[in-house]
């Protein structure tokens, strides 16, 4: 009789129990949601609003002031117009250019950087801190300085005719076009090079020392070790590296505008510039969201190509 009687109350414990953890499992989701929503309104009103306003205006001629005639729906035309809209082509040529040049050669300096950084030496600290000051500085700040050094006057051209005794004269790096794009991608890397660097340092110091031993026992070279042992797992961190470069390679346009405003003869403009050149200089709103909305797509059509690339790689 006992037994029957303590499982009688044992399942009608069973119920309580189940209906509290219910209860628990709730007010946790309403915790999470309420600590969740002042990051989710922001995106929202920031981020998921004015994608959504761009695609709509997208379709329309609206222009940023008012004008004589209403607001009209244009179907595709802005997106047809785009093809064969010289000024956006040589835009959208001079963001792959900088984007093909850039993305390799800073992750390849920020990761051996990052190598260099993360040995036992002394005054390692200092020189991680030496190689991140860059991308503690504005940018519109460096962009102003290496202005100045490229000027023709400048110290680049005084070091280059000092090297040369004065076989190499002047170059007007920013006001030539074969120049200019490479003035401004020595500039970006140098500026935003640490930043890559850090994040490769954090990877770094993520690998058990263990892996590196058992590879040393079994004969292999620090060659050898770094490619078969240290890039497999950095495979997340190169992942997330070459993807954020990426997108921030595409996002060029602080350093153009201060360098060289574009030119010259638009060997610099790129797709940012020539929208906000669009939409606030010629007021023509409709046709600059189109622009935003082709950039947006292009940016995610190449990160998620190049996220699937390196991962189906390294497996």
């Amino acid at each position: 009789m006992s037994l029957n009687r303590q499982g009688a109350e044992l399942g009608q414990l069973q119920p309580a129990a189940r209906r509290g953890m219910g209860q628990l499992r709730r007010q946790e989701e309403l915790t999470g949601w309420l600590l969740a929503a002042p990051a989710l309104i922001l995106l929202t009103v920031f981020l998921i609003v004015p994608a959504l306003m761009a695609f709509g205006l997208s379709f329309s001629d609206q222009r940023l002031l008012p004008g004589p005639q209403p607001t009209q729906f244009v179907g595709l035309r802005n997106y047809l117009r785009l093809f064969s809209d010289g000024a956006f082509l040589q835009a959208l040529r001079n963001n792959l250019y900088f984007t093909i040049v850039v993305v390799p050669l800073q992750c390849a300096l920020a990761l051996g950087l990052a190598l260099l950084t993360n040995q036992r030496i002394r005054g390692a600290n200092l020189f991680r801190t030496i190689y991140f000051s860059p991308i503690a500085t504005t940018m519109v700040v460096v962009a102003i300085v290496w202005t100045l050094l490229f000027n023709p006057n400048g110290m680049i051209n005084a070091f280059l005719s000092w090297i040369s005794l004065g076989a190499i004269p002047p170059v007007r790096w920013l006001a030539e076009t074969w120049s200019a794009m490479p003035a401004v991608i020595i500039m970006s890397i140098w500026q935003s090079v640490g930043f890559q660097m850090v994040i490769f340092l954090a990877g770094l110091q993520e690998i058990p020392e263990s892996l590196h031993e058992a590879a040393s026992i079994d004969g292999a070279n620090r060659w050898q070790q770094f490619i078969y042992v240290t890039i497999p797992q950095l495979r997340n961190t190169l992942v997330f590296v070459v993807v954020t470069t990426t997108i921030l390679s595409f996002r060029l346009y602080t350093q153009v505008e201060v360098m060289t405003q574009g030119g010259p003869r638009g060997s610099t403009n790129t797709m940012v510039r020539q929208m906000i050149e669009t939409g606030f200089g010629r007021l023509q709103t409709g046709y600059a969201s189109a622009i935003a909305v082709v950039f947006l797509l292009i940016v995610l059509a190449v990160s998620l190509i190049q996220r699937r690339f390196i991962t189906s790689e390294r497996m």
